[in-house]
Order: structure tokens, then C-alpha cells, then sequence
């Protein structure tokens, strides 16, 4: 039961904080190798791309893929 309250608490504060112009998955993982590069380099994506940053906030897929590049962007730049 307590974790159905926390789902729900969930999708509901996504519900609040959708914005009327949202990207799809798709139109983020068109963008998500700039944004992940852009962020390695300590760029201010929020700023850049400000809709690529809040639909990760909100979609769990898309923020793994963009964890995943950053997992990959690290290692290649380790000795």
C-alpha cells in the first residue's frame, strides 16, 4: 500500500510539472549525445537545452539512456 501512495505522489507531481510544449522521447534521444557531451564538458545544459533537461526529469527511460552515455563518456576519457 505505502508503495502505491509513493507511485501515485509520483505521477502526480509529473502531471503538475508538464509544460504544454513537451519533447517526446523520441525528439530527446535526437539530441540526448549533445546534451550528455555538453554536460561532460561541465557546459550549463540547463540553460542550452532546457526542455531535453526537464523531460528527463520526468521520464525515468530517457534519463537512464542519458546516465548510461554518461557512464560511457566518462570511461573513455579515463586514463
Amino acid at each position: 500500500m505505502k508503495d502505491s501512495m509513493k507511485m501515485l505522489k509520483g505521477l502526480l507531481q509529473k502531471i503538475i510539472h508538464t509544460h504544454e510544449d513537451e519533447l517526446d522521447c523520441q525528439q530527446v534521444y535526437e539530441v540526448l549525445d549533445v546534451y550528455a557531451e555538453m554536460s561532460a564538458r561541465g557546459e550549463d545544459v540547463s540553460a542550452a537545452l532546457p526542455m531535453v533537461k526537464h523531460h528527463l526529469e520526468m521520464c525515468k527511460d530517457c534519463e537512464e539512456e542519458f546516465e548510461a552515455l554518461m557512464r560511457v563518456l566518462e570511461e573513455s576519457h579515463t586514463p
